[in-house]
């Protein structure tokens, strides 16, 4: 028996060593959260039934359903649900400036941003969509190879790449993983670009923990990660108040941008659990 279990373990290891770590951790991820079917779950053109309904003038005489009629003297329609699949664009910010972590026991903001991308992308081909990367190259598909190439994407992005100037099909969905600390001029002008023609999207600001409460003491060197230089602050805590308050107030300027283009805004830490927040952004997507 103790033999058996052993070749079942290599050959269990042997089947999941060709896939990538990050597709193994969303999977893993995106199976701690309870999933139904994924927001389709109205009437509409479909093969699954979804409901019984009183006979109303004008219905077809083929949408009756007679079997369910011949119980009561009413005449029931039978409806099914609508199953058209929708197409969802992801996108992690692969900036230098996602590449940064304060302490090693913390995943970096890209690390999480493309787990929470994979994961909500697991959700979503479980439910039928269809998932892609914000990139010509990754146009959105059904199904785990799907899922194959979305991760291999994401695990070999360099860290160079702007949001793509693409235009979107109409009715697509975009979820934009990113820290958004870039003025928020640039930013409005960007994504109300990526806006037209009716795209539905979601913001999810990361940011690390020490980006937001700005726990330093004493004298202290900031390098900039994209070129912004280097800024030497001889008392760090003098400045914690007036951080918060410039934090909060760009905070509240992607909320605005995003309420204006009729999208949604959440914030993430780093040193959060990933389940929560992908919770959230499933229901997002799913109109819950």
């Amino acid at each position: 028996m103790a033999e058996r279990g052993a070749v079942l373990r290599n050959q269990a290891e042997a089947l999941a060593a060709p896939l990538p770590p990050l597709l193994v951790e969303a999977e893993r991820v995106a199976a701690t959260v309870v999933q139904g079917t994924h927001g389709r779950r109205r009437t509409g053109p479909g093969e699954n039934f979804w409901q019984f309904r009183r006979y109303q003038p004008g219905d077809a005489a083929t949408a009756i359903d007679w079997r369910q009629s011949a119980k009561s003297d009413p005449l029931y329609v039978r409806e099914t649900e609508w199953a058209a699949a929708q197409s969802v664009w992801l996108w992690v910010d692969p900036s230098p400036s996602m590449r940064w972590r304060s302490r090693s026991d913390l995943p970096e903001k890209y690390g999480r941003g493309a787990l929470l991308a994979l994961a909500l992308a697991t959700l979503l081909t479980r439910g039928g969509e269809r998932v892609g990367l914000l990139d010509q190259a990754m146009a959105p598909a059904p199904g785990r190879a799907a899922l194959l190439r979305l991760a291999l994407a994401l695990e070999a992005a360099k860290p160079e790449a702007a949001l793509p100037e693409l235009g979107l099909p109409r009715h697509s969905h975009v979820v934009l993983f990113s820290d958004f600390l870039s003025p928020l001029e640039s930013l409005d002008g960007m994504l109300r670009h990526l806006a037209g023609g009716g795209v539905h999207g979601h913001l999810l600001q990361l940011l690390d923990p020490a980006e937001e409460t700005l726990p330093y003491q004493g004298r202290l060197r900031f390098a900039g990660l994209e070129g912004e230089g280097e800024l030497l602050v001889p008392g760090v805590e003098s400045l914690r108040g007036a951080y918060a308050e410039r934090l909060a107030s760009h905070r509240a300027g992607l909320a605005a941008i995003a309420r204006a283009l009729g999208w949604s805004f959440a914030t993430h830490r780093t040193d959060a659990p990933a389940r929560t927040t992908l919770i959230s952004l499933h229901a997002l997507l799913s109109g819950g």
